[in-house]
C-alpha cells in the first residue's frame, strides 16, 4: 500500500493534503459511528431495565408452603403407585394358583 507523498505522486499529485486529511477523518467518523451506536444501544438497554424488586416475605412463605404441599402429594402418589403394583402382583399370583395347569386337564 502506498501512503504519504509517494501515494500522492502515484495519482499524479492532484489530491491536496487537506483532502486526504478530510477523507481520513470521514472514514474515522464512519467507523466510530458504526461501532459506537451498538455500544450506546447496549448501555441504554441496560440502564432502562426495571430494577428487580425483592420478593415480599409473605410471598416467600406462601411459596414454601406450596412447595411442601407439592412434595407431600408426590410422596402420596408414589405410595399409591406402589400399592397398586403390589395389588397387581398379588392378583397375578392368585390367578396363577387358581388355574389348573394344562398337563392336569388331559
Amino acid at each position: 500500500m502506498i501512503t504519504g507523498a509517494a501515494g500522492l505522486a502515484a495519482f499524479g499529485g492532484d489530491i491536496p493534503p487537506q483532502a486526504v486529511e478530510m477523507a481520513k477523518m470521514f472514514f474515522t467518523t464512519i467507523a466510530v459511528i458504526g461501532l459506537g451506536i451498538p455500544l450506546i444501544r447496549a448501555f441504554t438497554k441496560r440502564w432502562e431495565r426495571p430494577a428487580i424488586t425483592p420478593t415480599p416475605p409473605d410471598v416467600t412463605a406462601r411459596l414454601e408452603r406450596i412447595e411442601q404441599a407439592v412434595e407431600a402429594v408426590a410422596i402420596e402418589v408414589e405410595r399409591i403407585a406402589e400399592a397398586q403394583r403390589f395389588s397387581a402382583k398379588l392378583i397375578a399370583e392368585q390367578q396363577s394358583r387358581a388355574l389348573p395347569k394344562p398337563d392336569s386337564i388331559r
